[in-house]
């Protein structure tokens, strides 16, 4: 693990809604999400944070999107952030129980990219609150894609 903190930066923390696996067949659940009468696999955000601050903060960007994932309820399993040079800008992922977090910066235009990806009862929506306050945008941009619609 300390090779990968030298690439970047690694975060073995793992939230503490982490659930063991089924032990039966009965036992598993259906994780796709019913709501406004579609079914579908998760709900994707794509989000464009504009005059955004601290996108070249590995661990400030860790603990605004660990704030995001629990604020919409979801289980932290590992995130990874990778700062480069010379721009300082970040790149790094949450992966979640319920799919993950992505994000992309770019501190030397205050633009940053992120994408929200949640199953089950998550509400990846209640993520954005935490994310415009860690960041302090101008300007936010979002979108949604309802991803494995049946």
């Amino acid at each position: 693990m300390d090779a990968l903190t030298q690439l970047g930066m690694v975060s073995e923390v793992p939230s503490e809604n982490q659930v063991l696996p089924p032990a039966s067949e009965e036992e598993r659940k259906d994780y796709f999400v019913e709501r406004d009468g579609q079914k579908f696999a998760g709900m994707h955000l794509l989000v464009d944070l504009w005059g955004a601050r601290g996108l070249d903060e590995p661990s400030r960007i860790d603990a605004a999107l660990r704030t995001a994932a629990e604020a919409a309820g979801a289980t932290i399993l590992h995130g990874h952030f990778h700062h480069f040079s010379p721009n300082g800008g970040v790149s790094g992922v949450l992966v979640l129980a319920e799919s993950h977090i992505s994000i992309h910066t770019w501190p030397e235009r205050d633009f940053a990219a992120i994408d929200i990806f949640m199953c089950g009862a998550c509400d990846p929506y209640k993520s954005i609150p935490a994310i415009e306050a860690a960041f302090g945008a101008e300007r936010v941009v979002l979108s949604e894609q309802r991803r494995g619609l049946i």
